[in-house]
């Protein structure tokens, strides 16, 4: 069994406005695997939070994992995907809803939420592809 260890963030400049989503993927003993650090165009906070798990999820699966341990300081995403909150905005449905898909192919999947500051280097990525 393939276990990853995620942290991913979205952010906005305008809410909507300019947007991008940071990850990291580590190993279980903490070894770095990937980044992602992307710019997505125009969206809001929780778009990018969503979009930011979306592509963390695509890439740990195309690395093998099976199973996933996925940190985000969003409360609100965090909520959504546990069923503890409904998803109100018909805007994050489909993204709900393809996280839900790519949460399905993996064998063991859990997520929670992070403070901010325990989340940094995910915050950093995002940022840093806004330039």
């Amino acid at each position: 069994m393939k276990k990853l260890i995620i942290h991913t963030d979205g952010v906005s400049r305008g809410n909507p406005g300019r947007a991008s989503i940071g990850a990291i993927i580590r190993d279980e003993r903490g070894g770095l695997v990937a980044t992602i650090s992307q710019s997505i165009g125009k969206a809001t906070n929780n778009q990018a939070e969503y979009r930011a798990v979306i592509a963390a999820l695509e890439k740990a699966i195309s690395l093998g994992a099976d199973s996933v341990e996925l940190n985000s300081d969003s409360e609100l995403i965090v909520k959504q995907i546990k069923g503890q909150y409904r998803v109100k905005k018909e805007t994050l449905r489909p993204l709900y809803e393809n996280v839900m898909q790519l949460k399905s192919r993996l064998d063991n999947f859990r997520i929670r939420h992070v403070q901010r500051e325990r989340n940094w280097e995910a915050d950093k990525l995002a940022n840093a592809a806004l330039g």
